[in-house]
């Protein structure tokens, strides 16, 4: 076995262009802050989830944190709007 790692070819993968770490991020905390509403969900006798939903919401602020300053300000908006709409949801199931 080879110690050298492999060579990796973007293009041969089939990757042409790499999104932007804003848009990774982005997609990253909206799709965090889906699944924290499906933890807090019941349904067909399933609990909801508030530690999963609380560790969802947690790790999607950080990434908003760290790239927030690099959105445009309707983006930063948008994300602000259903980081808080999520957090809401989450303090209304615990309050249960």
């Amino acid at each position: 076995m080879s110690s050298q790692a492999p060579n990796w070819d973007p293009e041969a993968a089939g990757v042409q262009q790499m999104p932007s770490v804003e848009e990774l991020l982005t997609d990253v905390v909206a799709r965090l802050a889906l699944a924290a509403h499906a933890y807090l969900t019941e349904e067909q006798g399933r609990q909801a989830d508030l530690p999963g939903a609380e560790a969802a919401i947690d790790v999607a602020a950080a990434a908003f944190d760290r790239i927030k300053d690099r959105l445009r300000a309707e983006e930063r908006l948008a994300i602000t709007q259903l980081l808080t709409e999520t957090r809401m949801a989450f303090v209304r199931k615990r309050g249960l």
